[in-house]
């Protein structure tokens, strides 16, 4: 960043923001126009579709468009995020989602190449994890285990936030939360140029939920949501080791990781969930259902825009818990957080069980 730019900070924000907002805004009509002249539409007979017929799935075009111009017209560059991996990486992730939203792709395959995007940035790209903060009473982590972890981590968190995006703007708006929190930490840290790439990101989707809230007009597709995670996931991973390597100690740093959880809750505990669920009933963790917790509150008789803003309002509320115990460490963060989602599930339970049979009763609690 040159010295005007550190001088100007808020400015230099503002403008990249602006300027991925712009791309995306110029971008998603001739996008909407293509898909209607080609019929490149959603695929209107899986069972689990929630929308009306003519929708294309190529908004996430749009997204990679704009934060990859945004990225490089700005010179967005960092010794600690090699901006050549990541986009490598991103080019993958691209791909292979425009061919799931135009035509379709087996898991196996999706997997394979996420395994390749998050093996070139965890080994050349060097963003892995070094330290587990003490939790589970583990600190120091030796090369090929934080390259292992760094990987799975990367690919559960690309997975998340494609599992997420079930209904209208639940993903895009997880994505502006999660990269907006991001983005204000790294600034408290002075890293200023990784707080510009979340700051790329949260632009491009500010473009594009603007033709995807109630009633959308274009979906993100995986093109969209596999790089959301992805984005996400390099943050996430870089907060937390930059927290661990700082020589400044701000009040939340020790707590970094349970802080980066919490931020990232949404589409964490949601995949967990539904993959334990999956394999209790002996299911493939990667076969689809509607048992997503957007689904659920769905079955309450809340729209989708009303289902969204459940979510993003209990994120928001974990969000602050997790800061207001930082002092506790990372290990009460996370179970306190862990319990409260609990009950969350408990209580969405008990009234879809009550809605279901027309009786409020104690008994729906527990059967």
């Amino acid at each position: 960043m040159t010295t005007y730019l550190q001088e100007h900070q808020l400015f230099y924000y503002i403008l990249i923001v602006l300027s991925s907002i712009s791309v995306t805004l110029l971008s998603i009509p001739s996008i909407i126009f293509i898909a209607r002249e080609r019929n490149l539409y959603d695929d209107l007979g899986h069972l689990r579709k929630l929308h009306k017929p003519g929708i294309s799935r190529l908004g996430g075009v749009a997204i990679f468009v704009s934060f990859t111009i945004t990225l490089l017209f700005w010179g967005i560059t960092d010794p600690s995020l090699p901006v050549n991996y990541l986009l490598t990486a991103c080019i993958m992730l691209f791909a292979i989602g425009i061919k799931d939203d135009l035509a379709g792709v087996n898991h196996h395959t999706k997997l394979i190449i996420q395994f390749m995007a998050s093996l070139t940035l965890s080994i050349p790209g060097n963003i892995r994890f070094s330290n587990l903060h003490g939790l589970f009473g583990i600190y120091e982590l030796s090369y090929f285990p934080g390259v292992i972890l760094s990987i799975l981590i990367l690919m559960f968190l690309i997975n998340a936030f494609n599992l997420i995006d079930g209904i209208d703007g639940l993903a895009a708006t997880t994505g502006i939360i999660v990269n907006s929190v991001f983005s204000v930490l790294l600034i408290s840290m002075h890293q200023y140029q990784l707080a510009a790439v979340s700051l790329s990101l949260v632009g491009a989707i500010l473009g594009f939920i603007k033709f995807n809230i109630t009633p959308a007009k274009i979906f993100m597709g995986d093109t969209g949501s596999l790089l959301i995670g992805l984005i996400s996931a390099v943050v996430a991973l870089k907060l937390v080791e930059l927290a661990h390597l700082s020589t400044d100690q701000l009040s939340w740093m020790p707590s970094a990781l349970g802080i980066t959880i919490a931020i990232l809750i949404g589409p964490i505990s949601d995949t967990i969930r539904i993959f334990v669920v999956r394999l209790s009933q002996g299911k493939s963790p990667f076969l689809g259902d509607r048992n997503h917790i957007h689904h659920r509150l769905l079955k309450l008789g809340l729209s989708h825009s009303q289902t969204t803003l459940v979510l993003v309002a209990l994120n928001g509320a974990i969000i602050a818990l997790a800061f207001f115990l930082a002092d506790y460490g990372n290990g009460f963060i996370i179970l306190s957080v862990g319990l409260l989602l609990m009950l969350f599930n408990w209580a969405l339970t008990y009234f879809i069980r009550s809605k279901d049979r027309e009786s409020y009763t104690l008994r729906n609690l527990f059967v």
